[in-house]
């Protein structure tokens, strides 16, 4: 169905679906023939891999994209971050703690209208001009969760049992979390509908989550390589079939977009198969890096927040600690710094490098090199602000995650500590762009990157792109 005449106006539109976690080799190889929509996308635009930020996760991710700011920028570097130097105090990183701008408040600036819906970090709403819908990190329905607050009442009466996220996604009930993806999205997309129809827009975007809900719960059930799968399994098709149903989603929402919209496809990061985990501080601990006053006993997980809270670890004598996540986190104990700082300002970088050296080097459990990276924050971030961590690791290159707590009695495990899942981050997503003015006749773009989304948007909508912005506009 086509939108109403009075919608069509001739200044451009720029109309986004976001797919947190959707990966290219899926998209642009694997099921292409079975995506008949992002195809014709792809086939009348420009399309390729989308290089994310390190980290390359949901938060800060999204952030980084639509403000072409990196996470040290930002100050973000993961969900949780260190409140400040002392030892225990983290805070969720959400709305508040965005302090640039997004694409959205540029164009509230220049009077250009926007509908957000599902974006990460958007929870508590602030005002805008248009309407927002706050993303998974909202605590639930009972929340101010939309903008204007009218718009509330509206997505319960359309969607009654709306949710922001499947908040229980690593289980073993997989038919259950199939339910439950299913169910959340097909809420989400009647509210988009809705408002596709009654709200005018220039910038319209939506960000499904259900797509990194369905890899981390189903990755091993549809890739060979995983080494968990096994042929002809009842959940083989999942993954597959999830991203025909969006597809066909998709191709909906372009039968009622005017003719001359800006569609934009793209997604955070990517996924791969988890081959296990390295138990960080386990390490750290083993190496004598990290002091405790009593040995974690084999068997008795205990994470490294619970040690900290019963006065375990002796920061008289830790050098370093770490947080677990699909990534690692390493910190220092700094003299002057942390509270109790073990190491002194002119061993910093010393004992930072020798970290590095030591993590990067670690085999997995049969003695084979698996290719970690470790980043210094200073080094691959504009600025650095907040508390970063002193290293980043991607264990594995990302095939390994990064355990945080200890009593695994060896630094491998291939259980979670969190809840089953088998998936990992990539570090590349993927972006479609379809200017129906200026076709691309399907030339596949090389070596961009997440920030470059928020220029090219701007640039299609008729503003100037600021010159702190750290991308570049791709069209």
């Amino acid at each position: 169905m086509k939108l109403p005449s009075f919608f069509r106006r001739s200044p451009p539109r720029v109309f986004v679906v976001g797919l947190d976690c959707a990966a290219p080799e899926l998209v642009f190889d694997r099921w292409r023939d079975d995506l008949p929509n992002l195809s014709r996308l792809a086939a009348g635009g420009v399309w390729g891999e989308l290089k994310s930020c390190i980290p390359a996760i949901t938060v800060p991710a999204w952030s980084s994209m639509l403000s072409s700011r990196d996470p040290g920028v930002l100050g973000i570097y993961g969900f949780r971050n260190r409140a400040d130097t002392s030892y225990g105090r983290m805070f969720t990183a959400n709305a508040e703690h965005v302090k640039e701008k997004r694409v959205w408040d540029y164009l509230t600036e220049a009077g250009k209208r926007s509908v957000v819906i599902g974006v990460p970090q958007t929870f508590p709403v602030k005002p805008l001009n248009g309407c927002l819908i706050s993303d998974f990190l909202t605590p639930g329905r009972h929340s101010p969760f939309a903008y204007p607050p009218r718009l509330k009442d509206e997505v319960l009466r359309i969607a009654p049992d709306y949710a922001f996220d499947v908040n229980e996604f690593r289980t073993e009930d997989k038919d259950w979390l199939l339910r439950q993806i299913y169910a959340m999205t097909e809420a989400r997309f009647k509210v988009v509908d809705a408002l596709l129809r009654s709200e005018p827009w220039d910038f319209f975007m939506v960000m499904e989550i259900g797509v990194d809900r369905i890899h981390h719960g189903f990755w091993r059930y549809h890739d060979p390589r995983h080494w968990r799968y096994q042929a002809g399994n009842p959940y083989e098709r999942a993954i597959h079939d999830y991203y025909v149903y969006l597809d066909a989603k998709i191709g909906a929402w372009l039968a009622m977009l005017p003719e001359d919209a800006i569609v934009l496809v793209v997604s955070d990061h990517g996924a791969k198969r988890l081959d296990g985990g390295i138990c960080l501080n386990e390490w750290l601990w083993r190496e004598g890096y990290l002091a405790l006053k009593e040995a974690p006993q084999p068997g008795q997980i205990v994470t490294l927040e619970k040690l900290i809270e019963r006065d375990a670890v002796d920061w008289s004598r830790t050098r370093a600690w770490g947080s677990g996540g699909y990534y690692g986190r390493v910190f220092l104990n700094v003299q002057g710094r942390e509270p109790e700082g073990a190491v002194a300002l002119t061993e910093y970088e010393a004992v930072r490098d020798e970290l590095a050296e030591k993590l990067a080097a670690i085999p997995n459990h049969r003695g084979e090199a698996i290719g970690t990276r470790v980043f210094k924050p200073q080094e691959i971030y504009q600025q650095v602000n907040g508390v970063a961590p002193d290293l980043i690791v991607y264990f594995g290159d990302l095939l390994w995650r990064s355990v945080g707590s200890l009593g695994h009695g060896r630094i491998y495990t291939f259980e979670n500590d969190t809840g089953p899942d088998d998936c990992n981050h990539a570090q590349n997503g993927l972006f479609i762009w379809r200017d129906p003015r200026r076709p691309g006749n399907g030339r596949k773009v090389e070596g961009a990157q997440l920030m470059d989304i928020a220029p090219t948007v701007l640039r299609a909508l008729g503003l100037s792109v600021p010159g702190h912005m750290q991308g570049r506009a791709l069209i």
